[in-house]
């Protein structure tokens, strides 16, 4: 790879700067933010990047969605199939392989791990989860059907859309910035010389929809608030869809083309919030000077439906909820848009080899691949996998993106295949015309050599059955929660006795001496 030099060394190996973002649709991305979106930190940056317009997500869910991010593998190997699910402390991130080798690594913002474990190899979090940790939103493919509304979705997020001040995500991300930008600070300002990888990571903009009216106001005249494709008849939806349908309660709301146009601009509204405080985190680095020598890597865990054929927030193999925006900006690499479908599997090995790291003693149980040699070579475009097991499925979907392509299979349904060149709404479910058989096999041949559908079904049930008596047992009596509990040493903030002020003054100062 042309561009920044790797060495072996510490003191050779760049700075990392991670923002991962929550339900951010893709296809409102291409070469950076569509032009009506008012974003131009988010603009600068795809502007100074390598661009992948084509990213999936390996699962459109938030748990597991992100530890695959990290770990570089697919839900069936983490066993991370739901938002309730356990991730394991003995599953390797891209934080333990970079703090491994000499890095301080830094977790700002959820990450919804589940589990006591709630570090996953960051050396330290500035911030506890948005999320609770524990097994309380278990699904359970013993009761299809069944929709419980103190946690799964419900469309009171689109009837309620609107304008606020303040909101609980919203004094999240709040935090999550300040605390952020705090930390570049004291990146910028110590006295070793270790690279750092900090993730900044927020719950923007997933719903609800609601938004500050300073960001609301930015489009009062847009004209994307309506879907491309409107909703379709209950009849007419494939039967995934249908589950999600019922998943959430849309019989219990009637959904008007304003509530639509409300939350969908309320959406747009949340990507400028964000924006707004990227550009927060690009000033701190800029000022510390640290920019030059960090890598940038944007990124989101999947994407939101928006109301695209009736559909909302995610759970779903379509393109408004599988496809996320991914841009990489790296120091001395020339920016350039690279057009082959890639997955969020790939982050973990592209961050090692940006690094120098060699993954070669756990190659064998990544699924994800370094997408550097692709950035400069004019390579074979690869299938990307996805999964869910979660939330509006009664068993395992799969999903793969090869070439044009898309073909999705749960052993619940009909097979779906679509031309997304010809097709890029999903429209024509071509799984049954035999003018595509060839390409169906192609499909089908790929999906028995990588999976077995039966084992992953009871894998999945399995792991759903011991969590929910886990659970159990665990309310009763004194309750120990795993949600992380952010800790600061009072006695070493600002100025105290034991220490010495001129060298406080001195070291605290950032630049020195100017």
């Amino acid at each position: 790879m042309s561009g920044l030099i790797r060495s072996g060394s510490v003191a050779g190996q760049p700075n990392i700067l991670i923002i991962i973002v929550d339900q951010l649709n893709g296809t409102l991305f291409d070469r950076g933010p569509k032009p009506f979106l008012h974003a131009p930190h988010l603009k600068n940056l795809a502007e100074n990047s390598v661009c992948f317009p084509t990213c999936y997500t390996a699962s459109p869910l938030c748990a597991p969605g992100r530890a695959s991010f990290m770990s570089g593998q697919l839900p069936s190997r983490t066993r991370v199939y739901d938002n309730a699910a356990e991730f394991a402390s003995s599953i390797p991130t891209y934080a333990h392989h970079l703090r491994r080798h000499g890095y301080h690594t830094i977790l700002a913002g959820k990450m919804h791990y589940v589990g006591p474990d709630q570090l996953h190899g960051f050396e330290n979090r500035t911030t506890t989860d948005i999320y609770p940790a524990d097994f309380g939103w278990t699904p359970d493919y013993r009761k299809p059907g069944e929709r419980i509304d103190w946690w799964y979705h419900n469309l009171g997020s689109v009837t309620g859309a609107g304008v606020a001040e303040i909101s609980n995500q919203m004094e999240y991300d709040d935090e999550v910035a300040h605390s952020a930008v705090q930390k570049l600070y004291q990146l910028g300002r110590r006295e070793d010389d270790r690279p750092w990888c900090l993730t900044v990571s927020f719950t923007h903009p997933h719903d609800p929809y609601v938004a500050r009216q300073r960001y609301w106001d930015l489009y009062a005249d847009c004209d994307c608030l309506m879907p491309r494709v409107p909703a379709l008849d209950f009849a007419d939806q494939d039967p995934h869809s249908q589950r999600l349908y019922l998943a959430n309660d849309y019989k219990n709301f009637d959904i008007s083309d304003d509530d639509i146009m409300r939350s969908r601009r309320a959406y747009f509204a949340n990507i400028s919030y964000l924006d707004d405080k990227i550009g927060e985190l690009m000033t701190a680095l800029a000022a510390m000077r640290m920019d030059e020598k960090t890598i940038i890597l944007f990124c989101s865990d999947h994407g939101d439906m928006l109301g695209e054929r009736g559909l909302w927030f995610k759970m779903s193999f379509f393109e408004g909820s599988a496809r996320v925006p991914l841009m990489m900006r790296i120091p001395g690499q020339k920016s350039s848009t690279v057009p082959i479908p890639v997955s969020t599997i790939d982050v973990t090995p592209t961050l090692a080899a940006l690094a120098g790291i060699d993954l070669d003693e756990i190659q064998p149980w990544i699924d994800g691949k370094s997408l550097l040699p692709f950035i400069d070579g004019d390579l074979p475009a690869p299938s990307v996998l996805m999964e869910y097991a979660a939330e509006g499925s009664i068993a395992p979907l799969v999903g793969m993106r090869d070439g044009d392509f898309k073909f999705i299979h749960c052993s619940a349904d009909p097979p779906q295949l679509f031309d997304l060149a010809a097709d890029p709404d999903e429209m024509q479910n071509l799984a049954g015309d035999p003018a595509y058989a060839d390409k169906m096999a192609h499909f089908t041949n790929l999906m028995n050599a990588r999976w077995n559908l039966e084992r992953f079904d009871a894998e999945v049930r399995e792991s759903q059955a011991q969590r929910h008596i886990v659970y159990a047992a665990l309310r009763q009596g004194h309750y120990y929660p795993w949600d992380y509990q952010p800790l600061q040493l009072a006695s070493e903030r600002y100025m105290r006795n034991h220490m010495d002020l001129n060298v406080l003054e001195e070291t605290k100062r950032f630049p020195r001496g100017e």
